[in-house]
């Protein structure tokens, strides 16, 4: 019984802990923040719906030593004061391109407007209108998670739809009024995971080990992004965006910490799934063999675990590769020195982002194995404490 007791005080200790930290946590999600001035017109305000109406003329033409298609074309403006007035512009004739896609009657494309200084209205392309097709593969996402996942599949949209809530209003705003990036990076990240792994999967023990698997990998890999950005002296501002953000008068921000901040939450995607994954084997094992004890449990575990590091460290360092893909073709071709460009912050970033984020998930199995094992073979001691912690997992209420 004393096992009992002390297990239920500290697990009514740890609910009463999460009840403070939401508490605290809620209004400060919520407060409002003041943000810098607007820097004007945003990306793409210039442009203007218009459809093709007809080809005026269609030909090659060559362009110093390339020679490529181009078309002239009447289009209608489609929005704005000039809704409805005919223009021509053309595409290819004077500009490179690179797809050598043609355009027909009845295609939607984004047009520039200008005047000339005597006043004549000009038009220009600027890009097509994917808008559509995005909309139709967003609804087959939509509908393929919820027709092959069922209910899980509909909570797992809403947490999506949380995350980027969490991103968009309170990551990015805080950021922009001068709060430290890192703190904000890791305070959103955890409320973003905490939230949608419960919404996605319930409150259950599986969950639980999860969340805390996930709170513990991502303040070791906040330590170790920290660490090896002062061991690199890494700045934050090799990239033209850091650079333009640095260089606006009225944004304060800590370009160094937005860089740790985001290779924070670029863990974050595959860090869910790992530890969600790790968990839910641990207690298939012990739901298939409950007499295993914690060290057989914890040593098959992370037999099981060894897959998902080869995996899971496998795609973060091509997802990061691929990204980087077109600038490490241009290394390739100059025939540049690989153990001289490795030193520039541009390509050093990306390198701390890919081994930092690795070893974040590496370290997430033993821990995730860990917790989750301790959950498992201990529920039956928690008492009453039990029912509050909920079932092992979806099909589990032993």
């Amino acid at each position: 019984m004393k096992l009992k007791t002390s297990s239920f005080v500290a697990i009514v200790v740890a609910l009463l802990a999460v009840l403070a930290l939401l508490a605290w946590a809620v209004p400060y999600f919520f407060s409002g923040v003041a943000l810098p001035e607007s820097l004007g017109p945003g990306f793409g305000a210039g442009t203007s719906r218009a459809r093709v109406v007809d080809i005026i003329e269609q030909g090659e033409v060559t362009l110093g030593d390339v020679t490529q298609g181009y078309q002239i074309m009447r289009v209608e403006l489609l929005e704005g004061d000039y809704e409805g007035l005919l223009m021509e512009i053309d595409y290819g004739r004077r500009q490179l391109i690179s797809d050598g896609q043609t355009f027909v009657p009845g295609e939607e494309i984004l047009v520039t407007l200008g005047k000339r200084p005597d006043g004549v209205l000009t038009a220009y392309y600027a890009e097509r209108v994917r808008q559509k097709p995005l909309l139709w593969l967003l609804l087959a996402f939509v509908v393929s998670t919820i027709i092959l996942s069922g209910w899980k599949g509909a909570r797992s949209l809403l947490a999506l739809a949380f995350s980027l809530a969490v991103i968009i209003g309170y990551i990015i705003p805080h950021i922009l009024s001068g709060e430290d990036p890192v703190r904000v990076s890791v305070i959103g990240s955890a409320v973003l995971l905490g939230v949608t792994l419960y919404v996605t999967y319930g409150w259950t023990l599986k969950t639980h080990a999860s969340v805390l698997a996930m709170v513990l990998a991502l303040l070791l890999t906040g330590g170790l992004t920290w660490i090896f950005a002062s061991l690199t002296r890494l700045t934050g501002i090799g990239t033209e965006d850091a650079l333009f953000l640095l260089q606006m008068p009225d944004v304060k921000i800590n370009i160094r910490g937005l860089m740790l901040g985001g290779m924070i939450i670029g863990a974050l995607g595959v860090l869910d799934d790992l530890v969600t994954s790790q968990s839910s084997a641990v207690f298939e094992l012990h739901h298939a063999d409950p007499a295993m004890g914690f060290r057989d449990l914890f040593r098959r575990g992370l037999r099981i675990g060894q897959d998902h590091i080869a995996a899971t460290v496998n795609t973060l360092v091509l997802a990061y590769v691929g990204s980087s893909l077109p600038m490490l073709m241009l290394f390739t071709l100059a025939r540049s020195d690989w153990s001289k460009i490795v030193n520039f912050e541009l390509i050093a970033v990306e390198v701390v982002r890919a081994l930092v984020g690795s070893l974040g998930l590496i370290y997430a199995v033993p821990i995730a194995t860990g917790i989750a094992g301790w959950l498992a073979i201990n529920r039956g001691r928690l008492g009453q404490a039990a029912h509050l912690l909920g079932p092992e997992g979806a099909g589990h209420s032993h």
